[in-house]
């Protein structure tokens, strides 16, 4: 009982380092961008030193994978929470609407999303092993998105496309949001403007155009 207890508290320490090291990598990150940030910089912000870092994770885009696991777990956790609905329409609605909302109220991981603390707008990558497992906590946040518009009469090909839309659809809308361009239009109300594209996305389903 004694070693059991022992090792169940050596986990919680373990898990806290952890989590003092993706906090201080995430500022870093923000900071200094993927591609200038280093161990070193990392360590001395979570108060470890580098070689206490490689115990945790083996590179910093593994730390970065971390990041955005963690920001992918909770975004299919909110959108799974609002599809708990009997009607595809609704369900679409909703899974699209929380989507937008989780980026919209955190931006930063929307940067983390798109691999904007990398550098940029431009395709990036953290390797084969990494990509595969963080393209399928992407697709598993989308699923209900897809599921649903197929449940509205989309083929299975089609319903990847529409859903690949309505990503472009927020992301766009994202993007003009938070930096100001939609003041420029009047002040459109991006949210408003997510739920009208949704709606015609499932009028157009409902009449079998897609």
């Amino acid at each position: 009982m004694a070693a059991s207890s022992r090792a169940g508290r050596r986990d919680e320490i373990a898990e806290a380092k952890r989590a003092i090291i993706l906090r201080a990598a995430r500022t870093i990150f923000e900071e200094d961008g993927v591609d200038a940030a280093n161990i070193r910089a990392i360590a001395t912000a979570a108060g470890y030193t580098p070689g206490a870092l490689y115990a945790y994770f083996p590179s910093k885009e593994h730390i970065y994978a971390a990041l955005l696991g963690e920001s992918l777990e909770r975004l299919s956790a909110e959108v799974a929470a609002a599809t708990v609905l009997d009607d595809p329409a609704a369900r679409f609605r909703a899974a699209g609407l929380a989507f937008f909302d989780f980026y919209d109220g955190n931006p930063r991981d929307l940067d983390l999303g798109f691999y904007l603390f990398r550098g940029g707008i431009r395709p990036h990558g953290l390797g084969a092993e990494l990509n595969a497992g963080l393209n399928a906590a992407m697709l598993s946040g989308l699923a209900p998105i897809v599921s649903a518009a197929m449940e509205l009469g989309a083929t299975e090909e089609r319903a990847r496309v529409i859903t690949a839309d309505v990503l472009a659809h927020l992301s766009g809308l994202l993007l003009l949001a938070h930096t100001k361009r939609l003041a420029l239009l009047g002040g459109a109300d991006a949210r408003q403007m997510m739920r009208e594209y949704l709606d015609l996305r499932i009028d157009a389903l409902r009449a079998g155009r897609g």
